[in-house]
């Protein structure tokens, strides 16, 4: 294995995860902290309704934003490895305009639609004001124009930098709402407040390196990018996929507040809460992944042979987390969260199947989208989603959260065997090629 590491792509790659691990570390322990003091200070119930509050908001986001940092990264990641930066300003000016328009977008439709959806999702009468309200964020909640720029510009230092920065912010704002007793429209608030900081945060950062580099000049807002050819399919395709996939976070936690009231969203959360965390290292593997792999040539085995090294690696990391928490999980529960939330220790269990099948799927939807299938990863989690949505309901109704935890990973398996076998399609093409 020691020669593994002399591969540039393999070094590159795991020096960029490096820079999100270090972040995503700190994000991590920020954001258990702040659900154990929220869970403290609001209770199980206000808990789940601030809970679904902003899980409303992130699946509308979901639902609407364009993954414009792909687009980025697609039409521009080559062109500036080499020198020629002219499609990377033609695919930023897109990416912005896309960012913008369905943000604000999404942002009416959220606000109109929330009266006449609050109870079927769980949010009571007396907090509608507050989910209409925390819905203006999604301007910015959805933009990822500056996280392509920093990918395309090999600056994922700086995104390690912008993503501890609302953890951080919020875990000791929130603190300081625990310790004074503060009211729940507080914690709203700073929930609120603290996304918009990270937000425009990560735009004064790309925006600042696009100016060090000269990159600045020449962009311009369009949604006519002829120069990029199927620009406009493959950024469909893209928030289709980004689309389907909200079903499995907020619109998951919004679906189980609505079968199993505010209560069991709050016990969903804390578990899959602690499940991401042992999905953390495929994940940062997988943001670093995909610039790696769009600069390579696909038809030759480096790229193949650089995927599977960094499932191995993946694999220990994954593993070896997923091991802590099993052991540890249910004392860490009663400790951080309290007693009232034990009850989220066997929906964990279940959800620790999730990042074990992290392992195998996360270099797969960015080989596809490499190779020009961006209509595979969307056809897979349609496939995932029938199953998820197909059993949720009965699971959940008979065996409570634990229910819900089987319903997901159900869908997210379904899901990773769908991609498996679309990629190995593409890898028999491309040798008989």
């Amino acid at each position: 294995m020691k020669h593994w590491f002399k591969d540039q792509q393999l070094r590159s790659l795991l020096r960029n995860t490096s820079y999100l691990g270090m972040s995503r570390a700190v994000a991590a322990v920020c954001g258990i902290a702040t659900i154990a003091l929220a869970g403290r200070g609001l209770g199980l119930l206000l808990l789940g309704t601030l809970i679904l509050i902003t899980s409303y908001t992130k699946a509308v986001s979901g639902l609407a934003k364009f993954q414009s940092w792909q687009v980025i990264v697609r039409y521009g990641g080559h062109g500036v490895a080499h020198g020629d930066p002219a499609h990377f300003k033609i695919a930023t000016g897109f990416a912005v305009t896309l960012d913008l328009v369905s943000g604000i977008a999404g942002m009416l439709v959220a606000v109109a639609l929330l009266p006449f959806i609050s109870e079927w999702v769980g949010i009571q009468p007396q907090y509608l004001w507050l989910g209409m309200f925390y819905c203006t964020l999604l301007p910015t909640m959805g933009a990822a124009t500056p996280s392509g720029v920093l990918r395309v510009l090999d600056r994922f230092d700086l995104i390690g930098w912008s993503d501890t920065l609302t953890p951080i912010t919020r875990a000791i704002f929130i603190a300081i709402a625990y310790l004074a007793g503060s009211p729940f429209a507080a914690y709203v608030a700073i929930w609120y407040v603290t996304d918009l900081a990270g937000d425009l945060f990560t735009w004064f950062l790309a925006w600042r390196e696009m100016r060090r580099t000269g990159h600045l000049e020449g962009i311009r807002p369009t949604l006519k990018p002829t120069e990029l050819p199927g620009a406009w399919r493959f950024a469909i395709d893209v928030n289709i996929a980004a689309s389907v996939q909200a079903i499995w976070g907020p619109t998951g936690r919004l679906v189980v507040g609505g079968l199993l009231g505010p209560a069991g969203a709050a016990l969903f959360r804390v578990a899959s809460t602690l499940a991401d965390a042992a999905q953390k290292p495929a994940d940062l593997l997988g943001r670093a992944f995909y610039p790696e792999i769009v600069r390579m040539d696909l038809s030759t085995k480096k790229p193949w042979r650089l995927m599977l090294r960094v499932m191995v690696l993946a694999s220990g990391a994954a593993i070896l987390a997923i091991g802590l928490l099993l052991l540890g999980g249910k004392p860490l529960m009663g400790l951080v969260f309290g007693k009232a939330f034990l009850g989220a220790y066997t929906p964990l269990v279940i959800l620790m199947l999730v990042p074990f099948l992290g392992i195998f799927s996360f270099p797969l939807g960015p080989m596809l989208y490499a190779l020009g299938r961006s209509d595979a990863p969307i056809k897979a989690k349609l496939i995932g989603s029938v199953v998820f949505f197909g059993v949720i309901a009965p699971l959940s109704w008979r065996f409570g959260v634990a229910g819900a935890a089987v319903a997901l990973v159900m869908g997210n398996a379904a899901n990773v065997a769908a991609m498996m076998l679309q990629l190995r399609g593409e890898h028999r093409r491309i040798r008989t090629t």
